[in-house]
């Protein structure tokens, strides 16, 4: 241990500095925290305190910020120096003990030492704080909370920009979460999503092999909407999703137990935020946005603009509207605001539940196509909550029934496939769940016009996923776990008439008994 001579610099004194020691060799680890911040004091520290300080710098290095970490491992305070007032401290650690939590243990345990002396804490200043990792072929730019990114033999030092008030926050942790997020996802780079095929259907006979969509395009059954991926579905096309959902409510729903409910279509950002959304559906989202006030002064210059010239003054609007979060992207997390915080007696499982009362809408960034890839869609929804062995036994319940759709009414070809979770997918990770009871099951029918399988059905177990980030509990205590199972009705309707074609007299006879006759040509154009 170095001790180094005191210094006057203008009004500044330099009281005390020690170089405590080097940072321990201890046990190899690919990440290293260094942090230089600033305790500040309510007064200076007299000769008695700094003894007593540096007694206990010596003894945290020995014991506090070495606990819960191997042998030779842990944080270590490796300078520090009292300067008007303020305690300066150097920590370096590992990964056993990240130098923010070893900071704000020495704060906890320096506060009742100085009070002896009348002295306290007033606050913490982050003057330096550096992590460096591996790389592991991670390239950045930029990130929240980080000033600079720099890279050298193969690891990655990021710099941050922190308060206390981040620190007690844990942005660290939540950055270092973020930087493994981002190494899974350049590991899996190029590659497709986790896909292990389950189940293939026999062969069946098709009767088209033309794209569906432009077939219906010729015919008039259906017409581009105003706004981006949207179609109005005429009588035609109406009669074929209302047969898939009186199919699905009779076949499926109903032996099941199934009851209706109705979601709400406009998800806040704080349900976004739990069911995990919020980590990457930006480029996704169908943004929601409400009037800063209702007071017709304030807007009666767009009003004004638009009577003038007959344009709408979008960029004006922008400033007089607030975001509070989108349209239905996944139909089953703006539930379960129903059950938050709440306890369900165990009597009442397994619950099972759906919803049709409304369009989903997605941003598609792969591009749209037909009515099979559109951003606004018509889907019924099922949730099924019960304990984990209810929901694996509901979850296998529902495959089987809808085999027996897809083969005895549909008489379609398909396929199930094991793959990455759905909630997954949207939370912008790849990969599969951590425990093969969890996860998504797709159901994929065959497109002969273009000879690829689409996916038109799924069945998920997720978990305790939801019941854990929305509070809800059981009386007994048990886990509760959920699943769910999107019925996306132009899918449905693609891949059937991809195969089946538009002429009813190719359909199964146990599908006709559910469409009945096609409406008559309503609209005659001149």
């Amino acid at each position: 241990m170095t001790r180094a001579t005191a210094t006057e610099a203008g009004a500044e004194k330099e009281k005390e500095e020690e170089k405590v020691g080097e940072k321990g060799k201890g046990e190899p680890s690919a990440l290293r925290f260094r942090l230089v911040a600033v305790l500040k004091c309510s007064a200076d520290l007299n000769e008695d305190a700094v003894a007593e300080l540096r007694k206990f710098v010596s003894a945290c290095n020995e014991g506090l910020l070495k606990r819960g970490a191997p042998a030779g491992c842990g944080a270590e305070i490796v300078s520090f120096k009292v300067l008007n007032g303020n305690i300066e401290l150097e920590i370096h650690s590992d990964r056993f003990v990240r130098a923010h939590d070893a900071l704000l243990r020495f704060r906890k345990n320096l506060a009742p030492i100085l009070g002896k002396y009348r002295i306290g804490l007033r606050g913490i200043e982050v003057k330096k704080y550096e992590i460096e990792m591996e790389s592991q072929g991670l390239k950045l730019k930029t990130l929240p909370f980080v000033k600079s990114i720099s890279y050298s033999d193969g690891n990655i030092v990021i710099s941050l920009d922190l308060t206390e008030s981040d620190l007690e926050r844990r942005i660290p942790d939540r950055i270092l979460r973020l930087l493994e997020e981002k190494k899974e996802a350049a590991r899996w780079g190029g590659k497709k999503e986790h896909w292990e095929l389950l189940f293939e259907s026999r062969r069946k006979e098709f009767f088209f092999n033309k794209d569906p969509t432009e077939e219906m395009l010729r015919r008039g059954w259906i017409r581009h909407g105003s706004a981006r991926g949207q179609w109005i579905y005429g009588p035609q096309v109406t009669r074929l999703f209302r047969a898939f959902e009186k199919i699905l409510l009779e076949e499926v729903c109903y032996p099941l137990g199934y009851v209706e409910m109705i979601f709400p279509k406009v998800v806040s950002w704080d349900v976004w935020k739990r069911s995990g959304h919020a980590r990457a559906i930006y480029p996704e989202a169908y943004y929601v946005c409400v009037p800063k006030t209702r007071d017709p002064e304030f807007w009666e210059d767009i009003a004004d603009y638009f009577k003038v010239t007959g344009e709408i003054p979008t960029e004006k609007i922008m400033e007089r509207i607030e975001n509070i979060g989108g349209l239905c992207y996944a139909q089953c997390p703006p539930f379960w605001v129903f059950l938050q915080r709440r306890v369900l007696a165990d009597e009442c499982l397994p619950i099972c539940i759906f919803d049709r009362s409304g369009t989903s809408h997605r941003y598609e960034s792969g591009g749209i196509h037909g009515i099979e890839r559109v951003d606004e869609f018509h889907r019924v929804e099922l949730v099924f909550i019960g304990t984990k062995e209810q929901v694996i036994e509901h979850a296998q319940r529902l495959r089987e029934r809808y085999r027996i759709v897809f083969d005895k009414i549909l008489d379609i070809e398909w396929r199930e496939a094991w793959v990455t979770p759905w909630f997954m997918a949207q939370e912008g990770r790849a990969g599969v769940a951590s425990q093969k009871e969890v996860g998504t099951i797709d159901f994929e029918g065959f497109l002969p016009y273009n000879g690829k399988w689409l996916e038109f059905q799924n069945v998920s177990i997720n978990g305790d996923k939801y019941p854990k980030s929305f509070g809800v509990k059981l009386q007994s205590g048990r886990e509760l776990w959920s699943g769910c199972s999107g019925v996306g009705l132009e899918r449905w309707t693609a891949v059937f008439l991809a195969q089946k074609g538009l002429d009813p007299e190719n359909w199964p006879d146990a599908f006709k008994k559910f469409v009945g006759e096609l409406p008559e040509e309503v609209f005659k154009f001149v």
